[in-house]
């Protein structure tokens, strides 16, 4: 019993440390910056109206909408990333390594060079575009076999035939190409309360639906005979959380571009700390998934002052060796319910 009880108080801690991070995270990330502000300006920028007019704009008008959007990108991918991981029951899914960000990165695209002008239509291309690398992906393994590493392969496959999409777009349109290199490689700079609207919305109402599907994602872990013995519709389950997965990871790619690794990173991370219980582990990968972001975006913008670079960058320097650590170490990967 005491055990138990320690468990218990030990998630309770670290669930608590993960909101004083994210918090600590989101206050630093509007303080620091090619120009400093203090922690009691960035306050008062909200609550106090005697502030300094160059700081408010400074922290309301630049860093904050900047800031919103890294949070979003941080737990919208974390999320997808959850759902992928416990879908495919592979620890080495998530919205990148499988293709879906190339795959909503190539409709966003498509929306630039048919539609431009047309923000509003960015978010509902990179969800085509995600969803149709998802499904895609998810067919090919399908009738292939479903085993993880055909999944991971029918993910290269289908990334690099989305990537040559790319590449023909960019070679077509030099217009789009000129501007395009930071949405690639992903970038939180530029970001406006325009660009964040929509998709944060979605993102936001998304993340709900996932916390809800905590309990059919655990079931689903255990398996298809299983879930089909506990009266699980499967297929139209895991339908389901393929979309919600697709609208997480493409409405971040409409206004963030390709960010790289969060979505592998955080949950695997979650994982070890919390345990494989989506009721707990989708809540706190959210959590330390915007952290996450925030803390990379802030490092893009401080390391080489007062120039910047792109906040994949940063994610790609992370993500890339613990992405190694993960195939060495654990083999490839390895079951989620192993």
């Amino acid at each position: 019993m005491k055990t138990y009880k320690k468990k218990g108080d030990k998630k309770i801690m670290l669930v608590t440390g993960l909101i004083i991070f994210l918090v600590i995270a989101f206050l630093a990330s509007l303080s620091f910056g090619s120009v400093k502000v203090s922690v009691r300006d960035v306050l008062g920028a909200f609550f106090s109206p005697d502030i300094s007019p160059v700081s408010t704009t400074i922290i309301r008008d630049v860093r904050l909408p900047r800031v919103i959007a890294g949070l979003l990108a941080g737990a919208g991918l974390s999320a997808a990333g959850v759902i992928l991981q416990g879908v495919m029951n592979n620890a080495l899914a998530s919205s990148n390594t499988i293709g879906v960000g190339s795959g909503a990165g190539f409709f966003v695209m498509l929306a630039l060079a048919f539609f431009p002008g047309k923000v509003w239509l960015q978010p509902v291309f990179a969800f085509g575009g995600a969803l149709f690398a998802t499904l895609t992906i998810f067919a090919l393994a399908y009738f292939a076999d479903t085993s993880r590493i055909t999944i991971i392969l029918a993910g290269i496959t289908v990334s690099s035939f989305l990537s040559a999409g790319i590449n023909l777009i960019k070679t077509l349109d030099t217009d789009i190409a000129l501007n395009i290199n930071s949405f690639l490689i992903g970038s939180l700079s530029g970001v406006s309360v325009r660009d964040i609207t929509v998709p944060g919305i979605l993102i936001v109402i998304a993340a709900l639906v996932t916390l809800f599907l905590a309990g059919p994602l655990n079931i689903l872990g255990l398996g298809d005979d299983v879930a089909a013995s506990l009266g699980m519709r499967v297929s139209l389950v895991r339908f389901i959380l393929m979309i919600v997965s697709s609208i997480l990871a493409g409405c971040v790619v409409s206004y963030a571009g390709v960010l790289g690794f969060v979505g592998l990173i955080v949950p695997h991370i979650c994982r070890r700390l919390f345990g494989n219980d989506a009721k707990l582990l989708i809540p706190c990968s959210i959590l330390l998934g915007a952290s996450f972001v925030m803390i990379c975006d802030l490092l893009a913008r401080v390391l080489f002052s007062p120039y910047e670079i792109p906040t994949g960058i940063i994610m790609s320097f992370i993500g890339g060796p613990f992405f190694m650590y993960l195939l060495v170490i654990k083999k490839g990967g390895r079951r989620l319910n192993a």
